[in-house]
């Protein structure tokens, strides 16, 4: 008996019958390629949208100062006007605007409509400030369309925006197409 003979017998003896026994090698499972293709296209959706994520969120943060504005009023003001006599020849509607510096703003804007037909034709928008200053701007063509108008500070000749107190709006009788009417007014904000 060989030395090695020796050795199985008493590991058979004392550690119990042992035959020897080769471990099964398991073979590699089969990949299925559908899994990974589907795996490789979520891969790459999640990496290209994350990718346009950032890349937009930082491109359209540049554009974020340009966007930024302050309103006025949420919905359509309706303002009923009879310049005939024997009613006082102006009507006026004012904001007021709360303890607010506009100053970091470059224009106002407001959206003007007559209703049924009757409609002002000029509008005259006059800013103020607590200084008793007062800016006058007409906006012309005011018809039974809405009229967007973006004023730009440069052409109100305010010395001090940081104290703006109301913005009126101003319908003079001699200076209407329609003397009876309606005006609408909406999207009255501040914005750059």
């Amino acid at each position: 008996m060989t030395r090695d003979e020796i050795y199985d017998h008493l590991a058979k003896v004392y550690l119990g019958k042992r035959e020897s026994v080769q471990p099964k090698k398991s073979k590699p499972k089969p990949i299925n390629r559908s899994l990974f293709v589907i795996n490789i296209v979520i891969t790459a959706v999640i990496t290209i949208s994350t990718v346009y994520g950032f890349t937009a969120f930082l491109t359209h943060r540049a554009d974020l100062k340009s966007q930024v504005f302050y309103a006025l009023n949420n919905d359509p003001i309706r303002m009923a006007y009879d310049l005939n006599d024997p009613y006082p020849a102006t009507k006026t509607f004012s904001i007021t605007i709360p303890n607010k510096d506009v100053s970091k703003y470059k224009a106002l804007n407001v959206s003007l409509r007559g209703m049924d037909d009757a409609y002002p034709g000029i509008v005259k928008v006059v800013v103020a400030n607590q200084k008793n200053e007062q800016a006058i701007y007409y906006i012309q063509n005011v018809g039974a369309t809405w009229q967007k108008a973006c004023i730009p500070f440069e052409k109100l000749n305010l010395t001090d925006w940081t104290t703006i107190t109301n913005v009126s709006f101003v319908l003079e009788a001699w200076n209407v197409d329609f003397r009876r009417g309606t005006l609408l007014i909406d999207g009255v904000s501040f914005s750059n």
